[in-house]
């Protein structure tokens, strides 16, 4: 329990941390993310001893084709996540977060053949009266929310689908990427563009500790999943985007209309419904 409240409290309160680094451009900022988490998967599994089991994902075509996949996934995430902090829209964030464990009933229902009952259809009914209301009274559709939602249902999916260690797929999918994010990286910091300088060691510091405080819920989450009920960690996986929304309002400062009002109502009588729905279907012990 108190590896899955770490890991979802972490989640939560991350925003704060990368709203400390507002002067970074996001692309960059979540460049420097992967490029620090690569780092510090590639410092963990050696120092784990797992280099035979990486190897041997990098050697199984299957594994390594789906973690690319589920790097790319991955890295759109993180970076509309910034993006999101750094636009001020923290609270379309949050309710991302909320949806996507709606989208993954949905992708469950159409993907791998689960069972649709009358409350999950409910549910995700809700959802998208949820994102019908909250496009229409934006004027335009909450891009961020579903993009959110979508691209870590995904990932989700992918990465439930590919036999391989929590810890293991995190250091490759991150080494996948790291050609490409310090490449860019590199490119930025030869032309003087980049906000990695001896000027700013401040800055500095607090960018390559993004890596292990990426890293680290990650980590904590693996070590839950082993020791909790699937039941408790969906009920716990609440507390990352509640501890995000209560951030956004009161210490960064976002509004909170009365239509955020009606679209996380909707969202979480969803949630409610599901986990109605859950009980419903557990099996009475005699």
């Amino acid at each position: 329990m108190l590896y899955a409240v770490a890991s979802y409290g972490l989640w939560g309160v991350l925003p704060l941390y990368w709203h400390m680094l507002g002067a970074v451009p996001p692309f960059e900022l979540s460049y420097h993310r992967m490029v620090w988490s690569a780092v510090v998967g590639v410092i963990a599994t050696l120092l784990l001893g797992r280099r035979r089991e990486v190897w041997a994902a990098v050697r199984n075509r299957r594994v390594i084709l789906a973690l690319t996949l589920s790097s790319v996934f991955i890295a759109f995430n993180w970076t509309l996540y910034i993006y999101a902090i750094a636009k001020a829209e923290l609270v379309e964030a949050s309710l991302g977060y909320y949806i996507n464990p709606l989208i993954c009933v949905a992708i469950g229902v159409a993907l791998l053949g689960e069972k649709l009952s009358a409350l999950r259809l409910a549910a995700i009914g809700l959802a998208g009266v949820a994102v019908l209301f909250k496009a229409l009274t934006l004027g335009h559709f909450p891009l961020i929310a579903l993009g959110l939602a979508l691209s870590f249902a995904i990932y989700g999916y992918i990465r439930k689908l590919t036999p391989v260690a929590a810890l293991d797929g995190f250091t490759i999918e991150t080494c996948l990427l790291l050609p490409f994010t310090a490449g860019i990286l590199a490119y930025w910091g030869w032309q003087g563009t980049g906000a990695f300088t001896p000027a700013h060691p401040g800055t500095d510091i607090l960018l390559i500790l993004g890596g292990p405080l990426t890293a680290l819920p990650l980590i904590l989450f693996a070590a839950a999943a082993r020791r909790v009920s699937l039941s408790m960690l969906g009920f716990l996986q609440y507390l990352s985007p509640s501890i995000s929304l209560v951030i956004a309002v009161f210490a960064l400062g976002e509004p909170f209309t009365k239509a955020d009002a009606v679209a996380f109502g909707c969202v979480w009588v969803a949630l409610v419904l599901v986990a109605l729905d859950g009980r419903v279907r557990r099996p009475v012990k005699t």
